[in-house]
């Protein structure tokens, strides 16, 4: 039978309904909280938000002050990035001058090998991965929490195990020379 909505029962059954809302609602915003103030959620948010920083710096140094020299050493005497190697030109080109900067190149429709740029990204990534590589060897010197994990290739099934196992993990062979030994 349908419920009015003026009989206790029809209100009843509202706040029985407002109030599990309610406490779905809670339980919601409080696992949320948990989980955004968690331990590792704020490591990996200032994790992230120092390796942004230090992107920036690295980047910086390497722009600014690690390929001017090296642009110098190239055989154009320009900016890193602005070096290209027209491949294709276009309709307007003089055979004399060719091009001065890559935009004029591409807007008289020229095919363009900007290879200036790469070599930027290149040199960008390396210096980036041995900046991040001494910044783990620092903390793991200060810290004595070993986060350079060192390997040895098995002689039996050629994958990578820790440096300080007895034992490889993938095929259980002993990595101290026993077997050899037995023979």
């Amino acid at each position: 039978m349908p419920l009015l909505y003026g009989s206790s029962a029809a209100t009843e059954e509202q706040r029985s309904l407002l109030e599990q809302g309610e406490a779905q609602a809670k339980r919601v915003f409080t696992g949320f909280i948990d989980f955004a103030f968690s331990g590792n959620i704020l490591e990996i948010a200032f994790g992230l938000i120092l390796a942004n920083a230090f992107t920036t710096v690295t980047n910086s140094f390497v722009n600014d002050i690690l390929l001017p020299p090296l642009s110098i050493l190239l055989p154009l005497n320009r900016n890193m990035d602005e070096k290209f190697f027209i491949l294709r030109p276009g309709p307007k080109c003089d055979e004399q001058n060719g091009y001065n900067t890559i935009d004029q190149a591409q807007q008289d429709g020229a095919v363009v090998m900007a290879y200036g740029g790469f070599i930027r990204h290149v040199v960008s990534f390396l210096f980036l991965g041995i900046m991040l590589y001494v910044l783990a060897c620092l903390y793991q010197y200060f810290s004595k929490d070993n986060i350079i994990k060192h390997t040895v290739k098995c002689r039996y099934c050629k994958k990578r195990v820790s440096s300080k196992a007895i034992r490889c993990i993938n095929c259980t062979s002993w990595l101290d020379g026993r077997e050899e030994r037995m023979r």
